[in-house]
């Protein structure tokens, strides 16, 4: 078997972990190397033909099972009419102090929802200031608790403009890089895509899109309270209200907590982020990606063998 047709087993390897199929563009999108599209749909062909891959109308998968097919098209239609409350939720909170920059993650962000769908963020913040901003923000979405709407707010990632690297570089991560869909902050989010140029060398075929992005218009009142926490006593504030918040969570990882969706919290602080710990979910998701990746070449190579 040609190294081309292992790696587009291996793209749809990734995304069968979701139960995603994909389509021939998404295929050569996500594709680990650069390759001539003749090629590489004489691939696609070739796969299908030897039954190591599945066609369903437009779409490739690894598992002849069509039901995966209505699963994606009924996330496809779900996530637009979640995109479109997300575009609001992002004016809403790129209003707030020190918040420079809103996108889209999770599975919103690779156009998929279903009925217990999130609206993921991924919240780039000014230097120094992330966890004031973070405070005010998680303040309000304890309001949102009151009308049952704290699923639009799901932030669950944040960094600050002094270090726009994302320092986990692996296929989970460049992925999650390259698929964010900003709302706010043209310009940061060229910035930060700019830091993580590093994602091509996973995803060669996927461009960075910013497109999307609103230009940040901060108002009078967001303005004054920046004013109010510019100085030294911010940076007091910042480095407590850090300190507070990562001793909670070290508190509850102890315990085991769950949240409210039964899953126990893992959570990684530092001055410039906040984050899912890398160990927790991503670690294990590469791990079954790998094993997934090896049965799946093993399985085809004995069948042409």
């Amino acid at each position: 078997m040609s190294d081309l047709r292992r790696n587009i087993l291996a793209t749809l390897a990734y995304f069968d972990l979701f139960s995603y199929p994909l389509t021939m563009d998404e295929i050569y999108l996500f594709l680990p190397v650069k390759c001539a599209v003749e090629d590489f749909e004489y691939a696609c062909r070739g796969l299908v033909i030897d039954r190591h891959v599945h066609k369903f109308d437009k779409f490739y998968t690894l598992r002849n099972d069509y039901f995966l097919i209505e699963r994606r098209e009924k996330g496809n239609f779900k996530a637009a009419k979640l995109i479109a409350t997300a575009k609001k939720v992002g004016d809403l909170l790129i209003r707030f102090p020190y918040v420079r920059g809103i996108a889209i993650s999770g599975s919103l962000s690779k156009n998929f929802a279903d009925n217990d769908s999130d609206i993921d963020l991924f919240i780039i913040t000014a230097k120094n200031r992330l966890w004031i901003a973070r405070t005010m923000m998680h303040l309000f979405k304890k309001l949102t608790f009151l009308v049952k709407r704290e699923h639009y707010f799901c932030m669950n990632y944040y960094i600050d403009e002094q270090d726009l690297l994302i320092h986990e570089k692996n296929i989970y991560t460049a992925t999650e890089v390259a698929t964010l869909i900003p709302l706010n902050g043209d310009t940061m989010f060229e910035q930060f895509f700019n830091a993580n140029t590093w994602t091509r060398e996973y995803l060669p075929n996927k461009h960075l899109r910013i497109a999307s992005a609103k230009p940040v218009k901060d108002s009078l009142l967001k303005k004054i309270a920046e004013f109010i926490f510019n100085n030294p006593a911010g940076d007091v504030l910042d480095n407590l209200l850090l300190r507070i918040t990562a001793n909670r969570w070290r508190k509850k990882m102890l315990l085991k907590k769950k949240n409210n969706r039964g899953i126990i919290l893992a959570m990684d602080a530092g001055k410039h982020y906040t984050k899912p710990d890398p160990a927790n979910f991503q670690m294990k998701l590469l791990a079954h990606y790998r094993n997934k990746v090896s049965q799946v070449l093993e399985r085809c190579e004995r069948i042409v063998v």
